[in-house]
């Protein structure tokens, strides 16, 4: 069996002490650059000290280097590899396959975590990561523990998995609305969490009302604390608190609560898990906990969609407002941690306020137990509007002053808390020195042996025994270090005082921990070189004529898209066997046809690739795992999409020596950036997107089942996915298009339609030869103006400019640049 790692977040100090006192065997973390966490880390000058911290109490340290990394960002994150590594780094969590490539290079004996951001789910995924030389995979957190367990019957890979804290709606790495509507990459640590704004339901062009439920792509957390026993015997490598924008109270009340069930669980026990303890986590920060998708699908439960921050513990229901007070019906929580005076609160009016309204709350002055088992609750002069309070009104408690005194020994311990437990063998005889050999249990690489500066005397009254050896080494006072047992072998009747005791054990001490300090010594080969060895030579072009490319997704744009007679027309369909007739009507019109696969493949959705092969055309692919799955088979052409998040040319590179023919730049980059991309690896190889609905979020959770129908999941949901067309409007007034996939995935598309037109001169100039246009709703008529219109330009090599004031026409909710737009920071400087 193994025995999981627990690893806790640290966004600075604060929370890498707390970590370690709270009991976690690795704390990760990243820097102040190429994380997935950019507002928060150390310097890369803190690092060694971080890790001398870490060392020197047992606890590993991982570094996250997971943000997608530009051409130009390339020779610093080189350098920085090489630092990380120096430094004494255990492991380093990675995204972009640039950067493993180069780690691998720079560091070989550097340890490579493959970053959730990589989309993996399933084990053709992790054996492309493999490949790359990573050792261990941080999985999806959409996957359930029947998933993890088919993926850990098919492969010998670390797996590590997140068991507490966020959901993002989006699979990571794949959510580009941050990208879409601020210019700021969640791919690159920028997240701006428009997941958690609030959205008005349109149902086939009308409002669906939702009470209370506005926000709706805001999942709930994630809560694993009763499962741990299944996923200890699953085998899991690791278990991951996600966390690193939370405070130290947080990390140390969540390391603490997994630290024991993992405990216990490989103990055999079956972990205690009181509802005291389960109320403190929701305490500390929730914005509800539950299993989720490690249970199974059940699109009721993920989004509640009431608030999207944290809430704390539903204390009751208002019941009445009387004479400056707030009656209460309290919950059954009240019973377990009963509302006090000082306890912060916050009155959840969700179903009948305006979410762009502020809450009412603020903390208790009194509370009075009434003879009707209701709670009266009072609060200082001018504290809350009572006017702003209605019955019917959720009482949550965001803020318990006793959690305060619950999580300070972790946070401002005067001694470890968190002690490793060593094992002492003492050889004695009179005549000869003492000598004592000290191992660390977890990990006896590390051991000191101290012998006694002279022979030992007989003894004339008392003789050393073991109890007396355990007294005297035992006292490690306010070291990182506990006496797990001690063995003596004894000749005779030696004499060893306190003192000479005293000494040999802080001697030990000081070996010990000098060992744990140290920085683990590797190799590092020169960034600068093996940055110039693994860059691509661009691949020769000779530029023909300007294709065109359509990808349609509803059969009632096919015959307009067919008259269009395009390069190539790709089918991302809903409905994968609906693909069978619309191939048969391009293949019938001599129009090549291309099938799109989904973004992601999991377990027991193997068909879906065998599906596609079979379609005898080429293949749109999406997904590492799918790339993986179809190297070494016969299959038909394969181009890659954007979201295989090709940022750089090493690895773009890497991508295309997989198998694919062309490949998708990521929507990470704008439009000068895949201009300098095409310049890296080959304009002939590259294929834009030039119109398109920028897929903002890509998510497992279903809006369809959850929000109409009352089923769980496709099961019993009666499919409305197939009879309703759905958006989400924002507080702007933007309708962005929901399109459910066939494994019941959706995406939400950008409302507006993002569009190159003014960048398609300096595309062409680069030789870039092959552009996309993607529709999503828009009507026969609207696909096929917008078509012709880039059909005209493209042939004619001009008016770009009255392409824009066109698109802007045709479109029906305007256009952008969205990603591509380059700011002017980013222009080059004209000599």
């Amino acid at each position: 069996m193994i025995k999981p790692e627990i690893m806790s977040p640290a966004g600075y100090w604060p929370q890498l002490r707390a970590a370690i006192e709270a009991g976690a065997d690795a704390v990760y973390f990243g820097l102040t650059h190429f994380t997935a966490r950019a507002k928060t880390g150390f310097s890369l000058a803190e690092l060694p000290e971080a890790l001398r911290t870490l060392h020197c109490r047992g606890v590993k340290g991982y570094i996250t280097f997971n943000s997608l990394i530009f051409d130009s960002e390339l020779a610093d994150a080189a350098r920085a590899l090489g630092a990380i590594a120096e430094a004494g780094t255990d492991a380093i969590i990675v995204q972009d396959l640039a950067a493993l490539k180069l780690a691998r290079q720079i560091a070989p004996a550097l340890p490579l975590h493959g970053s959730t951001q990589m989309s993996i789910t399933n084990a053709d995924g992790i054996r492309m990561a493999q490949d790359l030389g990573v050792t261990r995979v941080v999985l999806a957190r959409e996957l359930s523990l029947a998933g993890v367990r088919a993926i850990r019957a098919r492969t010998d890979c670390e797996l590590e998995m997140f068991v507490h804290g966020a959901l993002c709606v989006s699979y990571s790495g794949q959510c580009f609305s941050s990208e879409a509507w601020g210019g700021r990459s969640a791919n690159r640590g920028q997240c701006a969490q428009a997941c958690r704004l609030p959205y008005e339901l349109i149902v086939d062009g009308a409002p669906r009302p939702l009470a209370g439920a506005r926000y709706l792509l805001s999942p709930g957390d994630l809560y694993a604390l009763r499962q741990i026993p299944e996923i200890v015997e699953i085998g899991v490598s690791a278990l991951k608190i996600e966390g690193r924008y939370k405070d130290a109270d947080y990390v140390a009340l969540t390391t603490q609560a997994y630290r024991k069930a993992v405990d216990e669980a490989c103990a055999g026990c079956v972990p205690d898990i009181n509802r005291a303890a389960e109320l403190q986590l929701e305490q500390v920060y929730s914005r509800g906990l539950g299993p989720h998708f490690l249970t199974g699908t059940n699109h009721q439960a993920v989004v509640r969609g009431r608030a999207p921050r944290h809430r704390g513990v539903c204390m009751g229901g208002v019941v009445a407002l009387s004479e400056g007070a707030v009656i209460l019906e309290p919950s059954p929580e009240h019973s377990i941690s009963p509302l006090k005076p000082g306890d912060g609160v916050v009155f959840d009016a969700a179903d009948w306020r305006s979410p762009q309204e502020p809450e009412e709350g603020g903390r208790i002055y009194q509370v009075a137990l009434l003879a009707s088992g209701k709670l009266e609750l009072r609060f200082g002069n001018g504290a809350i509007h009572a006017e702003r309070i209605r019955p019917g009104d959720l009482l949550w408690r965001t803020h318990d002053p006793d959690l305060d005194k619950a999580v300070r020994p972790f946070t401002t311990a005067a001694a470890p808390l968190r002690r490793q437990p060593v094992d002492v063998r003492v050889t004695a005889k009179p005549g000869a020195p003492l000598t004592a050999e000290w191992h660390l249990v977890n990990d006896p690489r590390v051991q000191a042996t101290v012998t006694t500066p002279e022979p030992l005397a007989s003894a004339q009254n008392r003789s050393l025994t073991l109890e007396f050896l355990r007294e005297q080494l035992g006292r490690l006072g306010n070291t990182p270090y506990e006496l797990a047992s001690v063995e003596l072998s004894i000749d005779g009747a030696p004499f060893a005082p306190a003192s000479l005791l005293n000494q040999l054990r802080r001697e030990a001490v000081s070996q010990l921990a000098a060992q744990q300090s140290a920085a683990l010594r590797r190799a590092v080969v020169d960034p600068a070189f093996t940055l110039t060895k693994l860059a691509p030579q661009p691949a020769p072009s000779s530029p023909g004529a300007p294709k065109l490319h359509l990808l349609i997704r509803a059969p009632e744009q096919l015959e307009a898209a067919l008259a269009l007679r395009p390069a190539t027309l790709t089918l991302d369909y809903l409905d994968l066997y609906g693909l069978r007739p619309s191939l048969e009507r391009v293949r019938a019109a001599a129009v090549q046809a291309r099938v799109a696969a989904p973004r992601l493949l999991k377990p027991g959705e193997e068909r879906i690739a065998d599906f596609l092969v079979q379609c005898g055309c080429p293949i749109l692919v999406r997904s590492g795992g799918l790339l993986q799955a179809l190297r070494g088979k016969p299959h038909p052409p394969l181009v890659g999409d954007f979201s295989l998040n090709a940022a750089n040319a090493i690895t773009a590179a890497a991508l295309l020596e997989m198998g694919l023919t062309r490949l998708t730049p990521t929507h990470d980059l704008n439009a000068a950036q895949v201009t300098a991309l095409a310049a890296g690896i080959g304009a002939e190889l590259i294929e834009v997107v030039a119109f398109q609905h920028l897929p903002v979020f890509h998510t497992e959770h279903c809006v369809f089942c959850r929000f109409l129908s009352t089923g769980t999941s496709y099961r019993d949901c009666g499919r409305p996915c197939e009879h309703h067309r759905v958006a989400l409007r924002d507080d702007a007034g933007r309708a962005h298009p929901v399109v459910a996939d066939v494994g019941c995935r959706n995406t939400v598309f950008g409302a507006e339609a993002q569009e190159a037109s003014a960048h398609l001169a300096d595309w062409l100039a680069a030789g870039i030869r092959h552009f996309r246009l993607e529709f999503v709703h828009e009507s026969p008529a609207e696909l096929t103006r917008i078509a012709r219109a880039f059909e005209e330009v493209l042939d004619s090599g001009r008016g770009f400019t009255e392409l824009t004031e066109q698109l802007r026409q045709f479109a029906p909710e305007g256009t952008t640049q969205g990603s591509l737009f380059v700011p002017e920071t980013a222009l080059p400087v004209l000599q």
